[in-house]
């Protein structure tokens, strides 16, 4: 699997488990909800920056989210 897959299934079970919309996590790191969205899509790739907001906003270490 590519790095963006597994991000994008481990942002979605993460946010999901904390029963967040993705409104919900854009609002906590400070993102749009369309990026949220595009991210979870495998359409767009986050920055390091991005990735250490969402980990931070999941209360998770970034690394979590890309294995």
């Amino acid at each position: 699997k590519r790095l963006r897959d597994i991000l994008a299934a481990n942002l979605r079970t993460a946010r999901t488990e904390k029963g967040w919309t993705q409104e919900d996590l854009a609002a906590h790191a400070r993102l749009s909800a369309r990026y949220i969205g595009a991210i979870e899509r495998r359409q767009v790739a986050p920055s390091v920056d991005v990735l250490e907001r969402l980990a931070k906003a999941l209360s998770k270490p970034p690394a979590g989210l890309l294995s």
